[in-house]
């Protein structure tokens, strides 16, 4: 049996979060008397998961429910404090987990795009060869060499998508990139993504496209309050998802999962 790409092994992630204890917010800020204790929040719960070489997931589940918390795990930038985490050696990853990540507001998109290709294990002499294409794939000649600070979110978006696809990548993450900027752009990106899928790229999205989700991936897995609720194949996921907003909440509706099978 092959080994899955990636692993994950009871995670728990867990979070504090301060919680003041005067009776009044305005009170506190005033007077500076008001006492806060920590409260611990899970993330993430006793998640195990195994992804396929090649496969396409995405994620689901309603704010807050732990969506991109995940993908920060799979992308090595949060440490589970209980489970393990094992993704493939010598394999390349590329996360889109948050807008600009491993860009410098001062620099320019293109010395951004040499900055943030070093942080994806491109080399100099690989990144002079593929600029022009980032740049054209982009659509931003016009502002590449302006400071990305000046840049809208959707600008970000095409700049970063460009970058992280420019090269094959074996694993790409993607953190609702694809809900920001014009229907043609995405469109472009669709294109790339299943280009990238047919030669062997796994793919990991969260997103609230619900559709998008089910055209793109074959399987997803429902997040929520931290807790894996369903694991299966896109429609009847997304059909289960769908139905919990309508006939109970998400916890009644992984009872009845449960009870049914």
């Amino acid at each position: 049996m092959t080994p899955p790409l990636i692993h994950l092994q009871n995670v728990d992630v867990r979070f504090n979060r301060h919680r003041i204890r005067s009776k009044r917010v305005w009170d506190h800020l005033v007077s500076r008397v008001g006492r806060s204790e920590a409260q611990s929040v899970f993330a993430l719960r006793d998640i195990s998961l195994n992804i396929a070489s090649g496969e396409r997931l995405g994620i689901i589940g309603r704010n807050g429910s732990g969506k991109s918390t995940l993908l920060r795990v799979i992308a090595g930038v949060i440490v589970p404090e209980r489970g393990t985490v094992a993704v493939a050696e010598a394999r390349t990853l590329a996360p889109l987990i948050e807008l600009g990540i491993g860009f410098h507001p001062e620099l320019s998109g293109r010395e951004n795009c040499y900055l943030g290709g070093s942080l994806l294990g491109i080399t100099r002499k690989e990144m002079d060869a593929q600029i022009e294409d980032i740049i054209a794939f982009s659509e931003l000649r016009d502002f590449i060499d302006e400071p990305v600070k000046s840049y809208s979110s959707g600008m970000y978006a095409r700049l970063a998508f460009a970058l992280a696809t420019c090269k094959h990548p074996d694993i790409l993450l993607l953190d609702e990139v694809l809900s920001v900027g014009d229907q043609f752009f995405v469109k472009k990106s669709l294109a790339r993504m299943q280009r990238l899928m047919g030669e062997g790229t796994t793919v990991v999205i969260v997103s609230h496209n619900l559709d998008l989700l089910v055209t793109q991936c074959s399987r997803l897995i429902w997040l929520e309050r931290g807790v894996l609720q369903a694991d299966g194949p896109s429609p009847e996921v997304a059909a289960a998802y769908r139905q919990s907003g309508v006939t109970g909440s998400p916890m009644d509706y992984r009872h009845r999962l449960h009870a049914d099978g």
